[in-house]
């Protein structure tokens, strides 16, 4: 028999907060973590807007010398993770090293330091670039910085699978525990891509909201207004853990994660397949797994990144995976506070589910002003709201056809 899996422990940091409480309280009053870019300059930039971090000090965190060996994205991943291991009340020493995973993601990796050791290169030449440019670069060396820093020897790995990359490393993570090759995993995800090459390249693709007059209205997912997405950067980490290791040790157990279904769309490389035909098969078989019915859901977290064709196709599928439950179960987008934070978003939301699942919430999707007609559920606009809440799905869809679904579920 597969052993249950649950949530003992979460860790966060995102554009509305620095840790999970402080994120979790400015996403319920509906505070946008949108504003100019700060970080450098953007004036060339067609997009010059972004969800920045504020004041974080990775130096306080990690220290002075290991944090300038690491990534952005990578001092985020240690941040969250030292916040998910305290939130568990978990050691880690000789008598489980062996039986702890460490599988943390990004859907870019160390985008920041690449472009700047490129410019080294250009204006100093090769023989000046840093020996640490190719492991700070490296999309799975947020997972291997954690697991040497904590001493977690179990299996480690990178999920990669763009912006589903966050979800479907939670869901492999899953897996793992299952089928008993771990009785813990640390999993989740994290991204710094607010650079100008990430913002750049975005634009290129016209994926990204050009709206810098309104930087906290310019992701308005389901919004008839909606002109693209706004990039974030941030990380965040769930203590995943066999149902059987949280008793032992009396852990404080948050919630089960009963679903986990994946697919692809082998359609095209940035835009969904018509109809969300993909996302469908994900969502039937997260519940599928999670032995319940569609109507059973209480909330859903959409991936409703603020792009025409995804709020919409995403929307049709929703229809088609929950029939006449479309209408009633709560749906929001918490991408219109945070942005898109690419292979961070899926363990940003599932972290956000979860949360909602335990105090019984649902956060808003703001900026939800005049409702596209092809996007035409209960969205929860602008305002969130109290509801019973047993099981939540969390969706995350990524370019090149990658679809991922999450359900969590209430512990008895």
């Amino acid at each position: 028999m597969a052993n249950e899996v649950v949530v003992t422990g979460m860790g966060m940091v995102s554009p509305v907060g620095n840790n999970i409480n402080e994120s979790w309280n400015n996403l319920i009053d509906g505070n946008s973590g949108i504003d100019y870019i700060k970080s450098f300059d953007p004036d060339a930039l067609e997009t010059k807007i972004a969800g920045e971090i504020k004041n974080f000090d990775p130096i306080g965190i990690i220290g002075k010398k290991e944090s300038r060996r690491m990534d952005r994205f990578s001092q985020l991943a240690m941040a969250a993770s030292l916040e998910a291991l305290e939130s568990a009340d978990l050691s880690i020493d000789s008598s489980n090293e062996n039986r702890i995973s460490v599988m943390i993601t990004s859907g870019i990796g160390g985008i920041i330091t690449l472009s700047e050791q490129m410019i080294v290169m250009q204006e100093r030449g090769p023989s000046r670039i840093s020996p640490f440019l190719v492991p700070m670069m490296l999309p799975d060396m947020a997972s291997g910085q954690v697991s040497m820093s904590i001493g977690a020897k179990g299996p480690n790995f990178a999920v990669v699978s763009a912006c589903a990359s966050g979800g479907d490393s939670i869901g492999v993570a899953s897996e793992f525990i299952k089928s008993g090759r771990a009785d813990i995993v640390l999993a989740g995800g994290s991204e710094a891509a607010v650079c100008p090459i990430g913002i750049a390249g975005f634009n290129a693709c016209h994926a990204l909201s050009k709206n810098n007059e309104d930087p906290k209205g310019a992701s308005r997912p389901f919004d008839v207004n909606r002109d693209g997405f706004v990039l974030g950067e941030g990380a965040a980490i769930l203590v995943l853990e066999s149902k059987e290791s949280a008793e032992s040790r009396n852990a404080n157990i948050l919630a089960t994660l009963s679903g986990y279904g994946s697919s692809a769309d082998a359609n095209h490389i940035t835009q969904p397949a018509p109809g969300g035909e993909g996302g469908v098969r994900a969502m039937n078989e997260a519940i599928k797994i999670a032995d319940i019915s569609p109507d059973q859901i209480d909330y859903i977290n959409a991936h409703g990144t603020s792009t025409p064709l995804n709020d919409k196709f995403e929307t049709m599928g929703m229809k088609t995976v929950f029939g006449d439950h479309a209408e009633k179960v709560s749906i929001s987008s918490t991408k219109s506070m945070t942005g898109h934070l690419l292979g961070a978003s899926g363990a940003i939301e599932a972290a956000i589910s979860v949360k909602a699942l335990n105090s019984n919430m649902i956060p808003p999707t703001i900026n939800l002003n005049d409702p596209d007609p092809d996007c035409d559920l209960n969205y929860t606009p602008n305002k969130s709201i109290n509801k019973e809440i047993n099981y939540v799905m969390s969706n995350s869809f990524g370019f090149g056809g990658h679809n991922c679904s999450l359900v969590f579920s209430k512990i008895n």
